[in-house]
């Protein structure tokens, strides 16, 4: 497996547990419909969470979540839509984005609520 491929994992373990830890309940992981897939789709209250999970091993090249489209954000946004009407659900919808920096000694999270309202 690429190395990027292998941080990206952890990453995305990183989020789980930082949502869990943060009273989230994780409803899915990697959930995919047509060519989106959504990292976490997590519920806390009444308020559906889709989490993109954005890891990077240094911010040298910019900060993790200025990596987020408006491609992917399309994407997530007719991946979500579905997945609501599909399970007849009635919340709040939420996106955030969870920005994680992860070297060796150091691990930075960012948990960015309504992230896409600043695109």
């Amino acid at each position: 497996m690429a190395e990027h491929n292998k941080l990206g994992e952890k990453g995305e373990q990183l989020a789980i547990d930082f949502l869990i830890k943060n009273d989230y309940k994780i409803l899915e992981k990697n959930y995919c419909y047509l060519k989106a897939e959504v990292d976490i789709i997590a519920q806390k209250e009444e308020v559906l969470a889709v989490v993109e999970v954005k890891t990077r091993s240094t911010d040298y090249f910019g900060n993790p979540e200025d990596f987020v489209n408006p491609k992917k954000i399309k994407l997530l946004l007719s991946a979500i839509d579905y997945y609501v009407i599909e399970n007849d659900l009635d919340v709040e919808v939420r996106f955030d984005i969870i920005a994680i920096i992860h070297q060796k000694k150091e691990t930075k999270i960012k948990h960015l609520k309504d992230a896409f309202l600043h695109f």
